[in-house]
């Protein structure tokens, strides 16, 4: 908030949406895919035809019994599912299957940053998505049905969050942990993952709530902030001269950076919630609970942690590592069979990184293996090849695959040191540069640094750098 609106506090919870990492939907076997055709990932059953019966995908559930473990939530033993009543073109039944009374999880908390600001977690429940709507000019509008039935975890915050920028902190960090279980792929430009937000404020240092009002479908991290500062400013504006906040709910519109209104507010009451009668209770029992934990790995912070206190890495250089687990199980996996795991940290960071985004292959079938990169830097500490060519030699690796043996011969570049091969260079340089060398003999010493790089010149980056140092040196 600017300095204007000291006063006030901003008391923010988040209802984030995250589509679940499932072959198919939440209540029958059609796709849970992205991208097909509009309305052929559709049966009866999604469409909520007249004698169709729901059947649960109960691969879902473990997977909210994971993420409920791993945010030390309760679980819950035995969960209602409820029909949550609206009437939208993009939802055939005129309502939407979703949980009430009895969330799977409920009474977590998530540690937020380095501080460990925690922000506690409400409720983690299951609920069906509903359809899309496309649309186009002059008004009209389309529905894709494909999306209807996808499962989604809901997970609802409490009122803990003060910034537009601690939500979008807390977005990204929920984010990856669900990347790193598995749980969701995080795709949020697919719809994959979309948060609601519920805003108001307070006169700074009070106990009491203010009337909130909601921002709908926010599917960014900038999206989130922004539009969380913009409703801040807006209700502190509105406050101070002597204005009341109505509930409305909003969309953001990212190109105008402004709130559009949608309508007033529903409230919990106005869905008309009531038990689904075609599903049973969900019973949770010992052994899904049980399947949850031996899924639990290491989870992103405490690995962060372990990456600075265990190969000595820098907290950003860790953090970077460990943002996706694919990447932090590629450095892991080369750090452990190389003698310097700071090197492999700097190559993976520059190298595998940026070759990475550039082909947007992920880190599992990346084709230069984390054992082979090991063996690449090994091979430059060994003075096979240079660092230089060990650049282009990695090149080769990642577009055929090969070792690093093969690429260094197949490109030519192994290193030179053999003594007779590097006087060549080295007595052609000192005859082709005599101001540089006379000014050596007088005192510049750092010129000897040019004569090495005039070397690595006439040896195409193969010249062993440190013994065309000493000869210069020795000859000079």
């Amino acid at each position: 908030m600017k300095s204007g609106f000291d006063a006030f506090e901003a008391v923010i919870g988040l209802e984030v949406h995250a589509q679940l990492l499932t072959r198919t939907k939440l209540f029958c076997g059609c796709p849970a895919s992205f991208g097909n055709e509009p309305n052929t990932n559709v049966c009866p059953v999604c469409l909520g035809l007249p004698g169709s019966l729901p059947a649960l995908n109960r691969e879902a559930a473990g997977k909210a019994v994971l993420l409920g473990l791993a945010l030390d939530c309760s679980i819950s033993r035995r969960s209602v599912f409820a029909r949550k009543n609206y009437f939208y073109p993009d939802c055939p039944k005129n309502y939407q299957i979703s949980m009430y009374e009895k969330p799977i999880c409920s009474g977590g908390v998530f540690r937020l940053g380095e501080e460990g600001k925690t922000i506690g977690i409400e409720r983690i429940h299951l609920e069906e998505d509903a359809g899309k709507l496309i649309h186009g000019d002059g008004g009209s509008s389309l529905v894709d049905f494909n999306r209807c039935g996808v499962p989604l975890l809901e997970i609802v915050t409490r009122p803990d969050l003060r910034s537009g920028r601690d939500a979008a902190e807390f977005l990204s960090g929920l984010r990856r942990l669900m990347r790193y279980l598995g749980i969701c792929d995080g795709n949020m430009e697919e719809g994959s993952i979309r948060c609601d937000v519920n805003v108001s404020i307070r006169e700074r240092g009070s106990s009491s709530l203010g009337t909130r009002t909601e921002i709908k479908n926010l599917n960014s991290m900038k999206a989130v902030e922004a539009g969380i500062e913009f409703e801040i400013e807006r209700q502190a504006k509105l406050i101070s001269s002597g204005g009341v906040v109505s509930q409305v709910t909003s969309c953001w519109d990212a190109g105008m950076r402004r709130l559009v209104p949608m309508r007033s507010k529903e409230e919990e009451q106005d869905y008309r919630y009531f038990p689904e009668p075609d599903l049973p209770p969900l019973l949770i029992d010992d052994m899904t609970i049980c399947k949850a934990v031996l899924r639990l790995q290491e989870l992103p912070d405490p690995r962060r942690r372990r990456f600075q206190e265990e190969y000595g890495l820098s907290p950003y250089d860790s953090a970077v590592l460990t943002a996706e687990k694919g990447v932090a199980d590629y450095f892991e996996k080369a750090a452990t069979v190389s003698r310097n795991p700071k090197t492999i940290c700097n190559w993976v960071m520059r190298e595998v990184l940026g070759e990475m985004k550039r082909t947007g292959i992920p880190a599992e079938r990346f084709p230069v293996l984390p054992e082979s990169l090991a063996r690449l830097v090994e091979l430059v500490e060994e003075g096979a090849v240079s660092g230089r060519a060990a650049t282009e030699v990695f090149l080769e690796m990642s577009a055929t695959g090969c070792t690093a043996e093969e690429g260094i011969k197949r490109l030519g570049l192994e290193q030179i040191s053999s003594p007779e091969t590097l006087a060549q260079y080295v007595d052609a340089v000192v005859l082709e540069n005599p101001d540089v060398v006379e000014r050596y003999r007088k005192g510049e010493i750092k010129l000897l640094a040019f004569l090495v790089g005039e070397v690595m010149k006439k040896s195409e980056g193969r010249a062993d750098p440190r013994a065309a140092g000493e000869m210069l040196a020795a000859r000079l």
